[in-house]
């Protein structure tokens, strides 16, 4: 791990502070997304798999049963393409 991705670390919050989404009933999945997309700009150097391995306890029920589906069919993918699957579904 590089200095600057320990420098990041130290400022991403921790995933359970995260807004959760769990797809069923009125929900609201853009809370979250912002919330991922404001971490990339306010944790600079912040990697993406960093971000990617923070959906498995940001996600629940549903959403992470469908997640883990994807991640199973998919592999791993950055936050780009997990953000526009998210908005499709």
């Amino acid at each position: 791990m590089s200095y600057s991705e320990k420098e990041a670390l130290k400022q991403l919050p921790e995933t359970s502070s995260w807004p959760k989404f769990s797809g069923t009933g009125e929900y609201d999945h853009m809370e979250l997304i912002d919330y991922i997309d404001e971490l990339f700009i306010d944790v600079p150097g912040i990697p993406d798999y960093w971000i990617t391995a923070g959906l498995n306890t940001a996600l629940k029920g549903h959403a992470c049963i469908w997640y883990t589906e994807m991640k199973e069919i998919n592999g791993r993918r950055n936050w780009p393409w997990w953000k526009s699957q998210i908005i499709q579904k």
